[in-house]
């Protein structure tokens, strides 16, 4: 793959995200987070199976997404065990 063509599927991908998702800080519910989380990484599996390609965004996204469902957990916990 070229350097042309990743850089294609790294601007395909940041659309994608900006019109689909919230940033991960704006997620209120652990439920939303966890429908991102699942719909990132089906997005990361097609574009690996269709492309062997995944951009490093993605993976960051990802990455976001988890710290944010962490950080609502152990809010919730603090909340109901305090």
């Amino acid at each position: 793959m070229t350097r042309f063509e990743q850089k294609s599927l790294d601007l395909e991908f940041s659309k994608f995200t900006k019109m689909n998702f919230d940033k991960p800080q704006k997620c209120k519910s652990i439920g939303q987070i966890r429908y991102y989380i699942q719909e990132l990484s089906n997005k990361i599996r097609d574009f690996k199976q269709s492309f062997n390609y995944v951009p490093n965004s993605a993976h960051i996204l990802l990455t976001q997404y988890n710290a944010a469902q962490n950080r609502l957990i152990h809010k919730n916990f603090q909340e109901v065990y305090s």
